[in-house]
């Protein structure tokens, strides 16, 4: 009896431990999700934000994004495989690209049908695993022309990823469209501030100064993590009951 009992315990132990695992959230995406290195710093990459908005005994962000991917270019270093092969039920996979796949003449390139293909693998894929795939929309860069109106640089990418979340029914974060309201509403000068816009000498890792309106400051990296929290609500992902509550303004 005692011997039944004890296996009993540990069976028990087992499958609580078990269900106390923590959902995984893994990022696949390019350097304005990516986690940055010290010499690159204050440059934040959004996705490094992200789980600081989530109950961290309940959700771990794995975040996988990397400078300078592309779909095509993730495909082939088998990082995209990495993920897959980690992916447990119930898990989801946030996938962000655009940026290095509208590069024509590189190695990163791919055109907007071998994008949607991309896509519809990543989705197979994550599905497969019966995880949760998400797709979001690239990130807006900071565009202004001469007469302080907003340019898009991004083509046909976006509505491609809109198109196959709808063909697919996945959720999907626009992230394109809400961080253009963002920098908008920031103005051409004020935008600033959310990328990595520094004058000389006035940080060490850029003793030059530099003038970044693709990548993102701590500021902007938080706003825009703050934006894919917003959809998540919006899409009433499951996740959703393990986001914190959000802080009260004064």
């Amino acid at each position: 009896m005692r011997v039944v009992i004890a296996i009993f315990s540990v069976l028990l132990l087992c499958s609580s431990a078990f269900a106390q695992q923590p959902v995984t959230v893994f990022l696949a995406g390019d350097s304005t999700m990516a986690e940055k290195l010290p010499n690159k710093r204050p440059e934040t990459g959004w996705g490094e934000q992200l789980e600081g908005f989530f109950d961290e005994t309940k959700v771990k962000v794995e975040n996988h994004a990397q400078n300078g991917r592309s779909t095509r270019s993730f495909i082939a270093e088998k990082r995209w495989q990495a993920i897959v092969d980690k992916v447990k039920e119930g898990d989801y996979v946030f996938i962000q690209f655009g940026h290095n796949d509208e590069k024509v003449g590189t190695d990163r390139y791919a055109s907007p049908e071998d994008y949607r293909k991309n896509l519809e693998r990543f989705i197979a894929d994550v599905r497969q695993k019966k995880g949760i795939p998400v797709l979001l929309t690239p990130v807006m860069r900071r565009r202004f022309d001469d007469k302080g109106i907003f340019q898009d640089t991004h083509g046909e990418y976006p509505s491609v990823v809109r198109a196959v979340a709808a063909d697919y029914k996945v959720g999907m974060i626009d992230m394109h469209r809400k961080s253009e309201g963002v920098i908008k509403q920031y103005g051409a000068e004020e935008s600033r501030k959310l990328f990595l816009q520094l004058k000389p000498d006035e940080n060490v890792n850029y003793p030059k100064g530099i003038e970044d309106n693709t990548h993102f400051s701590p500021v902007g990296a938080k706003i825009m993590a703050g934006l894919a929290v917003e959809g998540i609500r919006e899409q009433k992902l499951g996740l959703v009951k393990y986001l914190k509550k959000p802080e009260k303004t004064k």
